[in-house]
């Protein structure tokens, strides 16, 4: 998979929605420090509430603007709490997700990462199938991740430029370096995921005709 014509046709997705995307992500990035900064002085729970209550769905949200942008829909700002709208999945699969990966990494740390970047569709099937159950969320994205978690790990190295940048500018440059990651992201989503099923069509049965005597015609 070329990872340039992914990165090169998110630009191109973003580029005419541009000021949406920059408004989204400042909604995003502004409500996860807010509430990291009111609830993180809470020893554990603060943290905990923020990580389990907010993150996920918030996230969710993110990932289904860039979606239907990849759909061909137009981002409004209030997509960014659709999420909320399936809240407790949205959580089931972060928090599934976590223990795997956790749980691997008491192994050793090389199998953790691997673990990671096979849960990592996760999120991206469950905002297109809401209300699917976590652990299918998670089988899928394994199943998906067969094969592709080098070409993935390789897409998200790519970035480690951009978020140096980003850095540089005080963070002002992740109000476009976010969405221009996250549309290639999905760009990648949408080049490994399944081919919807397609129903062969049922014969229709042949119903013969009775002939009729030329002399009645």
């Amino acid at each position: 998979m070329d990872r340039k014509e992914l990165k090169a046709q998110a630009k191109l997705q973003i580029k005419p929605h541009i000021k949406n995307l920059c408004l989204i992500t400042l909604v995003y990035l502004c409500i996860t420090f807010v509430a990291e900064l009111v609830l993180g002085n809470i020893p554990v729970l603060g943290s905990v509430a923020v990580s389990v209550v907010i993150t996920p769905a918030l996230s969710l949200g993110f990932y289904k603007v860039f979606l239907r942008l990849g759909d061909g829909i137009e981002p409004q700002i209030a997509d960014i709490f659709s999420g909320f709208e399936d809240f407790w999945s949205a959580f089931k699969v972060q928090f599934l997700a976590s223990v795997f990966t956790f749980l691997w990494m008491l192994l050793l740390i090389i199998p953790g990462i691997i673990k990671a970047y096979s849960y990592s569709m996760a999120h991206y099937i469950l905002a297109e199938n809401p209300g699917m159950s976590a652990r299918e969320c998670i089988s899928r994205s394994k199943k998906m991740m067969d094969g592709h978690k080098m070409e993935f790990f390789i897409l998200n190295l790519s970035f480690i430029g951009w978020f140096l940048l980003g850095a540089v500018t005080l963070g002002i440059g992740y109000l476009w370096i976010m969405p221009y990651m996250e549309m290639t992201m999905v760009n990648f989503y949408n080049r490994i995921k399944p081919a919807p099923a397609v129903v062969d069509a049922v014969p229709v049965e042949e119903v013969p005709v009775e002939e009729v005597p030329a002399e009645e015609i």
